[in-house]
């Protein structure tokens, strides 16, 4: 996995979990969903990059 795309997965997955909370804190459903797309876009590029690399091999 590149070091770049790994980073940009790991940032999305915190930046989406972040939004999440917040929007939960503050009873904000909308953004408490927009957090848990983002978070899950996160895991979804790093679950790419690990089977790119799983066919690298």
């Amino acid at each position: 996995m590149s070091a770049g795309e790994k980073a940009r997965a790991k940032a999305e997955q915190a930046k989406g979990k972040l939004k999440r909370a917040t929007g939960r804190a503050a009873v904000d459903d909308s953004t408490a969903a927009k957090g848990q797309t983002e978070k899950s876009k996160g895991n979804a590029r790093h679950a790419k990059e690990k089977i790119k690399d799983m066919f690298k091999r």
